[in-house]
């Protein structure tokens, strides 16, 4: 049987194969920052991902009801932490600005919030901005390429999908030791995988168990990440909230995947035009974060961080009122929390400034 026919190959991978003719090959993560953020053809700097025309719909755009529940974390979390004011809320990939417009409906109901509020929204692309600015509305908010270019202060700071999108690489244990796994062209001129030369030594992301053929994968730019936000929580209280998708197990595996059109495809076709992820690894996450010196909490399922803050409740609440979308409202809520679904597939962990008074875990961990 022969293998399915390849699409044909976007500009950007030609650049790319002529750059590997020339250089030689190039590692995962390198491919994915390439394909992800070139800037005349990435694919988060050219186009709108999200939504039905999009490559992948996100858990706020499944229900109004996942950013309600976030909106009342962070409320509680405002509240246990002293209502300081002013203070920043800020999100990494806000997406469409569904889930931020959510959240404010909620928290907008609380007290003293809004005019505390500066709200920060850290975005790349023009397109989402102008997708960002609709949803808001009349609420005030400042745009920002990176977490670095927001003001220091008492901070809460989401990231829903957002770690996902961070380029990996890859390690393929082999019969004579550990091998990277590479990106370089094949006899027709189409990009390929391909391993490089056995490593001097295991790396890192390693686990002792792992057998031949076993994959690792490590992301370079979490360790950067993590750092960020907890040098602005080292000097200010603070939460940061995670959401995404992984194992928490700390299994290896191969967990780097394409999306074209909502369909999983070849991660080395349509360059440019596909969202490419890989699992996050949420053991290293939080071991980052803890030697950084952030106090953490979870990591949990979707399921029962949703499950604990009322999904259920705020579900019946809209059917009562909403007879006519009880239909809509139970299947959302089930890809939301169903344990084949996001439930079981989407993890969720918080940081916490070392400054903030004692008050337990935050709620929902």
């Amino acid at each position: 049987m022969s293998p399915p026919e390849r699409a044909p190959a976007t500009g950007l991978e030609t650049r790319l194969a002529a750059m590997i003719e020339n250089f030689g090959p190039i590692s995962i993560d390198a491919f994915m920052a390439h394909a992800l953020y070139d800037p005349q053809a990435g694919y988060y700097t050219t186009r709108l991902p999200l939504g039905a025309r999009g490559d992948f719909t996100t858990a706020p755009e499944i229900s109004q009801i996942f950013g309600e529940l976030v909106g009342l974390w962070i409320a509680q979390s405002w509240i246990d932490l002293g209502c300081p004011s002013p203070f920043h809320l800020i999100e990494l990939g806000p997406g469409r600005g569904t889930l931020m417009a959510d959240m404010l409906r909620v928290c907008q109901k609380v007290p003293g919030f809004i005019a505390a509020l500066n709200l920060h929204m850290v975005e790349t692309n023009p397109a989402l901005r102008d997708a960002q600015r609709t949803a808001l509305g009349s609420t005030a908010a400042s745009w920002h390429l990176s977490l670095d270019d927001v003001p220091q202060g008492h901070s809460f700071l989401i990231a829903n999908e957002f770690l996902d999108c961070l380029p990996v690489r890859q390690f393929v244990r082999g019969e004579q030791g550990w091998h990277e796994k590479l990106v370089g062209v094949d006899q027709t001129g189409r990009l390929t995988f391909g391993l490089g030369p056995v490593l001097p030594e295991a790396p890192a992301c390693a686990g002792a168990e792992d057998g031949l053929g076993a994959v690792r994968e490590q992301a370079p730019g979490l360790g950067a990440l993590v750092e960020t936000i907890a040098q602005r929580l080292r000097f200010a209280s603070g939460r940061a909230l995670i959401i995404d998708y992984g194992d928490p197990t700390g299994q290896a595996g191969d967990s780097f995947q394409a999306l074209f059109r909502h369909q999983k495809t070849h991660p080395l076709d349509h360059v440019g035009e596909a969202d490419l992820t890989a699992h996050v690894d949420f053991a290293a996450l939080i071991s980052l974060a803890i030697a950084c010196g952030l106090k953490t909490s979870g990591p949990v399922s979707q399921r029962e961080f949703l499950q604990s803050l009322g999904i259920e409740a705020r579900r019946d609440a809209l059917i009562r009122a909403n007879p006519h979308c009880e239909s809509d409202l139970t299947q959302s809520v089930e890809r939301l929390i169903g344990e084949a679904h996001m439930g079981g597939l989407f993890h969720v962990v918080a940081f916490e400034s070392p400054l903030n008074p004692a008050h337990g875990p935050p709620i929902g961990l």
